[in-house]
């Protein structure tokens, strides 16, 4: 991760109304558990500010974050905070002040606990809501989202490159399921709106996310609570005073430039005004409008024990493969599933029970000499195998581990841990042998982490996480018959690498599916091509670059 680090009085170089904020680091005048920092911001000049923020370093072993649903209704923060066992906590998202009932979504690990509105009603009609989502993965990767509930799971989330195009003047159209990316993998999340920040840039998403007419302003100063992180997994969770003498407050745009200045790749709005309420322990950090009454609120993010959440420990080394991926190998008759529940954009495939002729295997090509914890997403049906057969070959020889696959679908289920050297023959392959005839195997996609120290020289955790997409040239260029394409993406998404010749047409598809966060490499060989211009093009969402390069044999 990148060493980041915040002197005593640090002036910021974050201008708003062309006055600068002093921060200081005031953690070592509270308890906080290590791996977290109280900062506090001021500002003295007109306009006045006040404000703080938890830094949570969440590369850490020892410190997590969780959000809460209240058990009973709704409360401050300072009883809040105790009465989940937390160290800290800020409030959470919009609700009614008349009942219990969250606005905003609330997901406790596999819960939904509470869902984003999903219409209001202004002036010019009905408006389907597409509102933001923090949200964060066992693996400690970090989204804000657009998202729409298509049910009460967690597997009903869907994602949006964007949200609706509503404006203030014309509803959009009802949100497509289609169109997004089932959101499969939450292990916990909290709704809140606008998005301020996406892929480091400020983006207010507030006529889209129909905040207009709600109460929640833009463009005036108020008290807000705002939530981001950094490319180098820094949760930071700040509140803002206002409506004071001596804090007015920020506008949403003003905090969107604070959040980017501190470094947050993403970041959103959550409730504010009377709500903003900061807590360590009992003991309240900001003056909420002003003064100690803190209005009662049901969800709140927390920074609690490692041991309050599943998370798996910070891992020097992630790879998601998804069955139509370009390093799969399969034989035999597979078909595709009309299930949902599919990890990534491609569906499963099964085959009926047999001898062993039908197989998938997922090659490694790993980076380097490590163990791997493996874990392999099946779609379930009650027509699965109770003993689907995952074959491991690893560096110490071959392993195969018999899975019910007709429970636990859709989620990351651990087959073990190997050892992988990097030999070309190494893999996972799930055979159609099985011993219950009529019944079928789940091919989907597998994923293979490492804690292994060993990266830290291969993929260095001290490299942060580019802001933005990048498609490289290829090296070496001309090449014969093989060159490398590389490119960085910002956060985990679903793209497609694909070659054309110089007609526009489809020569090879190399890369597609979802990928993790961060530089890639991808040999592309050209063999069985002749010589001449090709044209490679990296595709993600609304992102699209081309690039040109030449076989020369």
């Amino acid at each position: 991760m990148m060493k980041r680090s915040l002197p005593l009085l640090l002036i910021l170089a974050t201008f708003l109304q062309a006055q600068p904020i002093t921060f200081t680091d005031i953690t070592s005048t509270v308890t906080l558990p290590p791996g977290v920092k109280l900062i506090k911001g001021e500002r003295n000049t007109n306009p006045k500010l006040r404000l703080w923020y938890f830094d949570v370093d969440m590369n850490r072993t020892d410190v997590a974050i969780k959000p809460y649903l209240h058990p009973t209704g709704k409360e401050g923060i300072t009883g809040f905070v105790p009465r989940l066992g937390a160290f800290a906590g800020i409030n959470g998202g919009y609700f009614d002040v008349n009942s219990n009932s969250s606005y905003s979504a609330l997901i406790e690990p596999g819960v939904v606990k509470a869902k984003n509105i999903a219409t209001v009603t202004r002036p010019a009609g009905i408006y389907y809501c597409t509102r933001s989502l923090f949200s964060f993965t066992d693996t400690r990767e970090f989204a804000i989202d657009w998202i729409y509930h298509w049910g009460n799971r967690t597997l009903d989330i869907v994602r949006y490159s964007a949200p609706l195009p509503n404006t203030q003047s014309t509803p959009a159209p009802a949100p497509v399921q289609a169109a997004g990316q089932p959101h499969y993998e939450i292990l916990a999340g909290i709704g809140g709106g606008p998005t301020l920040v996406k892929n480091g840039a400020v983006n207010i998403t507030y006529d889209q996310e129909v905040f207009f007419g709600s109460g929640v302003g833009s463009t005036n100063r108020d008290p807000r609570t705002v939530l981001g992180y950094t490319a180098d997994k820094h949760v930071i969770m700040m509140v803002i005073d206002g409506r004071q003498v001596d804090s007015e407050g920020l506008s949403l745009p003003e905090a969107a430039d604070l959040m980017v200045s501190l470094g947050c790749v993403e970041a959103m709005n959550l409730d504010g005004g009377g709500s903003t309420q900061m807590a360590i322990g009992n003991q309240l950090v900001n003056l909420p409008v002003g003064g100690t009454f803190q209005r009662p609120v049901p969800t709140m993010l927390a920074i609690v024990r490692p041991d309050s959440i599943n998370l798996l420990p910070p891992n020097f080394y992630l790879r998601k493969i998804d069955n139509a991926d370009s390093n799969i190998v399969k034989t035999g008759t597979w078909t595709v599933s009309n299930i949902s529940g599919y990890w990534g954009t491609t569906p499963s495939i099964y085959a009926n029970s047999g001898t062993g002729e039908s197989t998938v295997k997922w090659k490694m090509n790993i980076p380097a000499d490590a163990e791997y914890d493996v874990y392999a997403w099946w779609v379930a049906a009650s027509n699965r195998a109770s003993d689907a057969p995952y074959i491991i070959k690893h560096k110490f020889g071959t392993d195969t581990v018999r899975i019910n696959q007709s429970v636990n679908g859709s989620q990351w289920n651990r087959i073990g841990r190997f050892t992988f050297s990097g030999d070309l023959t190494e893999g996972v392959t799930l055979s159609n042998k099985i011993d219950t005839a009529g019944k079928v195997v789940n091919a989907d996609a597998l994923r293979i982490i490492s804690f292994d120290s060993v990266f830290v020289s291969v993929e260095s955790p001290e490299t942060p996480i580019p802001v933005q997409f990048t498609l490289n040239q290829n090296y070496p260029n001309p090449f014969n018959p093989s060159t490398i394409i590389s490119f960085t993406l910002p956060r985990e998404s679903d793209i497609s690498l694909v070659v054309y010749d110089v007609m526009g047409r489809e020569v090879k598809v190399i890369e597609k599916g979802y990928r993790s966060a961060g530089s890639h490499q991808i040999e592309f060989n050209g063999e069985n091509l002749t010589s001449g211009v090709y044209f490679y093009r990296l595709t993600s969402g609304d992102y699209t670059e081309t690039r040109k390069m030449v076989l020369m044999k």
